[in-house]
């Protein structure tokens, strides 16, 4: 409740947040922030490796209703990827240096998205799990805000990921 509370906050004001402001959001007294959490440090901490966890990432995956067509379960997983992608700069941007090595972690592979590929096996050039990645690399390359100006739309981003970018050979 205190993590979750704190989130907005941390977005809002930085580090600058204070623990009152942050008591009065999850609507408990400020002292209760420091029975659970040692310094704001440690309660900023927790809400970054909260922010990271791609459990609710996995979650937001399996809701993709698997009878869409296969591009539109595609775009459905880009557009919960690029507001993950967007989100989780938002936090870090907002903190300070001093918690970005906590932020640095490898990306591992979602099982959600790899799923969502491998119900379409058969239209694949590569392995259901390297689909995965490369469009989880590609959604982020076209979309992190220190990257790229404008974010491309999630039919963009589909479309360039199946089809490519060149014009048909017309040989």
């Amino acid at each position: 409740m205190i993590v979750q509370a704190t989130l907005p906050l941390l977005i809002e004001h930085g580090e600058m947040v204070t623990t009152r402001q942050i008591a009065d959001a999850a609507g408990i007294a400020e002292g209760t922030i420091f029975r659970v959490f040692t310094d704001k440090d440690e309660l900023i901490a927790a809400v970054l490796d909260a922010a990271l966890d791609t459990a609710p990432l996995e979650q937001a995956l399996a809701t993709i209703d698997s009878s869409l067509p296969f591009e539109d379960r595609i775009t459905a997983a880009v557009e919960i990827l690029q507001r993950r992608t967007v989100d989780i700069w938002r936090l870090v941007s907002s903190i300070g240096t001093k918690f970005h090595d906590r932020g640095r972690r490898p990306i591992t592979d979602l099982r959600g998205l790899t799923d969502l590929f491998a119900g379409s096996a058969d239209r694949l050039t590569v392995e259901p799990q390297v689909a995965a990645r490369l469009l989880r690399a590609f959604t982020l390359s076209m979309t992190h805000p220190a990257l790229i100006d404008e974010p491309e739309s999630p039919a963009a981003i589909v479309n360039v990921f199946l089809h490519g970018a060149a014009k048909e050979s017309r040989c």
